[in-house]
This record gives structure tokens, sequence and C-alpha cells, in this order.
């Protein structure tokens, strides 16, 4: 009979029920982003597979579970560091409305609430479970415009390579069978999501050396990438053969059912005599977490500090969040020279803001016929579901027939994009963003800038203005004219704004 037992069991109950009301107080606290999180896992095929790393998490846990019972939890005042990383990340995040950010910091806070209850000796013992936690995040979807163009790329050299006439324009290919389309869903994001997950849950799992790690994960995502290509080309390849109908049932069945299992099977059988970790090996080597636990503290003191950072920054982002500043009551989108106003011709066109406060759309031609559409988007501030830079935002309305195709040179220093509708029809348009009364075509440098205001008292306000041009109407040449004849998208901007 072990006298001690008794007494090391009520202190683990102690710590494990510390770390459960912390986790569930941070939880509560920042409730929406643990909802939008499971609900992304939920409804995104892209991120389903998060779903399963939830057990598998567990299990990580249950395996070192009996070895580190016999270490003792300690309260540890370094975790506040940890924790209040990740306040501040999720600070950026509701400050520049990216989600990705603010779940980010969640679960950096959940990981600083273990460290907090069990000291640093456990984190040490669970450190593979707990980094494993942040492929939770949903991330990757900023890759699909990469994807579908390097999917393009591949898929047509293969198709010249086996002597099929092919053309490409952006991500479309035209073969004599038909029009193909590299859609978002046809990138491989969410193939290539769910192997990063599996192949680093299966590298730490199989390999004990860190390069064997390393290369098996960068091995697997490049036979993903190429799997995908493949699979793209062979349904051009079939509908040349049967027909694009019999080609596209052939593709969906394939790729649902049979695509991720036989991909894993080949990465796993081809990296099996490489596997250096024995099957009976030990999760964790409990005698190199031996010594005395270090900046420990007591339960009264560690645990409302713990509680008190998330609630820190919390209560910053509620008092900086509200601020809001008018519109003009119209925006002005002044007539250069040489050019009118006239309505709209061609194809219909119209970009997507959504929650925004005013929305105008203005067409106009040139003395020499020439047609260019001009879009702003105001908002007296930003916020979730009201953000300038966002998924399904600016000149590609995901609920419309209009598609990217491809990036274009800027102009004027707008991201500048080629959009395709059937037909087809080509479009260019020029994005500019301005924040803080400051133009960018960069989406980085619009969250950046919109951050910056957020937290250190700029001009709520942002605006998104696009110019855009249908090629058979002028397209980039008309965009870059119209832009020179009002002065700039800076000058545009302070029109609309009436900032100057």
């Amino acid at each position: 009979m072990n006298p001690t037992r008794p007494q090391s069991w009520s202190r683990w109950q102690a710590h494990l029920m510390a770390l459960a009301g912390l986790s569930a107080a941070i939880l509560a606290l920042f409730h929406r982003d643990a909802a939008d999180m499971a609900g992304i896992w939920w409804h995104s095929s892209t991120f389903t597979h998060c779903l399963l790393m939830v057990p598998m998490i567990g299990w990580l846990v249950s395996q070192r579970a009996a070895l580190l019972r016999a270490l003792t939890p300690v309260y540890w005042w370094p975790a506040l560091i940890w924790i209040a990383g990740g306040g501040f990340a999720w600070l950026i995040g509701e400050a520049a409305g990216v989600g990705l950010f603010r779940q980010l910091g969640l679960i950096l806070m959940l990981q600083g609430a273990v460290a907090a209850t069990l000291g640093e000796k456990l984190v040490r013992g669970l450190l593979f479970p707990l980094a494993y936690a942040l492929l939770l995040v949903p991330f990757g979807e900023e890759l699909v415009p990469w994807l579908q163009t390097l999917t393009a790329h591949i898929s047509i050299v293969l198709l010249h390579l086996i002597g099929l006439d092919a053309q490409m324009e952006g991500v479309f290919i035209t073969t004599r069978a038909g029009f193909f389309e590299v859609a978002e869903e046809c990138s491989g994001i969410s193939f290539l999501i769910a192997m990063f997950a599996y192949a680093t849950f299966a590298a730490h799992l199989c390999f004990r050396s860190w390069t064997r790690r390393i290369v098996f994960v960068a091995g697997a995502l490049a036979t993903t990438i190429l799997a995908n290509a493949l699979r793209a080309w062979g349904t051009m390849v079939a509908a040349d053969i049967w027909g694009i109908k019999a080609a596209g049932g052939i593709d969906h069945i394939f790729y649902g059912w049979i695509f991720f299992g036989v991909v894993i099977a080949l990465v796993m059988l081809v990296a099996r005599r490489w596997f250096d970790r024995p099957a009976n090996d030990v999760a964790v080597d409990v005698a190199a977490l031996g010594g005395t636990p270090r900046f420990t503290g007591a339960a009264k003191a560690v645990l409302p500090a713990a509680l008190a950072v998330p609630l820190l920054f919390a209560g910053w982002a509620a008092l900086v969040g509200a601020r809001s500043a008018p519109l003009p009551s119209k925006m002005e989108i002044a007539v250069p020279a040489d050019w009118t106003e006239t309505v709209g011709e061609g194809t219909a066109w119209a970009p997507r803001f959504d929650g925004a406060d005013q929305l105008w759309l203005r067409h106009f031609v040139d003395s020499r016929g020439r047609r260019v559409a001009v879009a702003l988007g105001g908002y007296e501030r930003q916020a979730e579901g009201r953000e300038i830079v966002a998924f399904g935002q600016g000149a590609v309305d995901p609920d419309s027939a209009w598609a990217w195709s491809a990036a274009l040179p800027t102009i004027d220093g707008g991201k500048t994009e080629k959009l395709l509708h059937p037909g087809p029809v080509l479009r260019d348009a020029a994005t500019f963003y301005v924040v803080d009364g400051a133009v960018t075509g960069n989406p980085r440098a619009a969250k950046l800038a919109g951050l910056k205001a957020r937290l250190l008292g700029g001009d709520p306000r942002a605006l998104s203005l696009i110019v855009s041009s249908e090629e058979g109407q002028g397209g980039a040449s008309a965009i870059a004219d119209f832009l020179s004849a009002s002065g700039g998208a800076q000058a545009m901007a302070d029109r609309a704004l009436k900032s100057r």
C-alpha cells in the first residue's frame, strides 16, 4: 500500500479541476470565436478533418497519461506569457478582422491554460499534442489561387506531352472536348490541408529523426499537389475520349471516394522502409522530465492572473472596436477629362461589398469608345462581416457567374486580376483599398493599416475602390488611362471620402 497515492491523486484532481475551470472561462469569454471555428469544421469540406483531429489529440494525451501520472502538477507563472501571447494574437485578429488570428489566439490561450495549471514538466510531456492542436485553426485557403494556377500549368504541360491540343487562359483550359475551369474546389486545397495534418501525425508516430520527419511531410505535400494535377489532367483526357458528362461523373466518384485513400496509401508504402521509430516506443521519456519545478506559484495567485490576462485583451478590444466615423452623404466619383458618364453595356458585372454603408457603381466611356466601371464600397467602420478584405469580397462575387482567372501586373499599384464569365467574356479589374486615408493594392497592407487605425486611434472608415473594364471595351489599358485622367487612385479616394 502506498500512503502517498491518495494525496497525489487529490492534488491531480485539484489541478485538473482548475484546468477545466480556466479553460471553460476562456471558451465562454471568446465563445464567438470558438463557435466560428467549430462551424467551419462542420460546414467547410476543406476543414472537416478537424472533427477527426479532436479525438486524435485525445488519443495522443491518453498515450501519455499513465506515464505522466508519476509527475507532480504545479501552477506555473511563465504560462502567463503564453496566455498573453495568445491574447495579443486574438487582439490583432479582432482589430484587423482576421478570423485566423482570433482563432489562433484562442488555441494559444487554451494551451497557456494547460501550462498555467499543470506546469513546465507536464507541458514538456504533452508538447506534441499541444503543438498538434494548432492545426485545428482553419488556415491555408489563401493558397487557393496559387494552387489553381499551378494545377492548370501542370495539366496543360501533360496535355501537350500526350499530343492533345489545349490552350490556357489563367485557370481556364480549352481542349477540343470543351471548356474546363480549374475551380477552387479543383485546386486540391482540401486534400492538401488534410494531408498536412495527417502527415504531421504520421511523421511523429513513425519517425524519430527530425530530418526524416520533415522530408516525409514535404514529400507527402508534393505528392498531393502532383496527384491533384494528374486528376485534373485525367478528367480532361477522359472528356476527350468519352465526353464531358461522363468524365465529370468519373471525376467526382474518383476524387471523393478513391483519391484520398490511394495517395495516402502510396505515401505510406513508399516511406515505410525509412520508418525508424518502433511501434512499441514509449510516447514520452518521463525520466528526462525530472528535477525540481521552477517558477511555481500558489493557485490563489496564478489562477486569477491567468484569467485576468484574456479579460484585459477582450476589454481593450471592446473599448477600441466600437469607434466609427460618418461617410459623406454621397461619395463622389468625378468625371475626368475626355470621359463621360454612361450606362453599362456588355455582360453585367457588379462587385461584392457585404455590410457596406454605401455602395456606388458608375460607368464611363471615353472618346475612343472604351468603357470602364467604377465601384465604391464605403464603411463607417470595419467589423466581422463588414470588411474590405475578406473571402468572397471585391471584384469577384462567388454567387455570380464571374470567376477569377489570373493575376495581372498592377495598375497604379492596385491589385489587378483577370475575370472570366461563361461565353467566354474576359474582364480586367484593379482593386484599391483605402484605410486610414491611405491607398494600397495589397490586401495584407490594408489589413495591417486597419489594425493600426483601430488600435491606435486612426480613421476607422474604410473604402474599397474597383475600376474594371471588359477586354473588348479596353481592358487594362482603359483602366490605366481612366486612373491617370482621374489623378490616380489616391486622388479618387480623397474625393470620395472628402478627406482633402
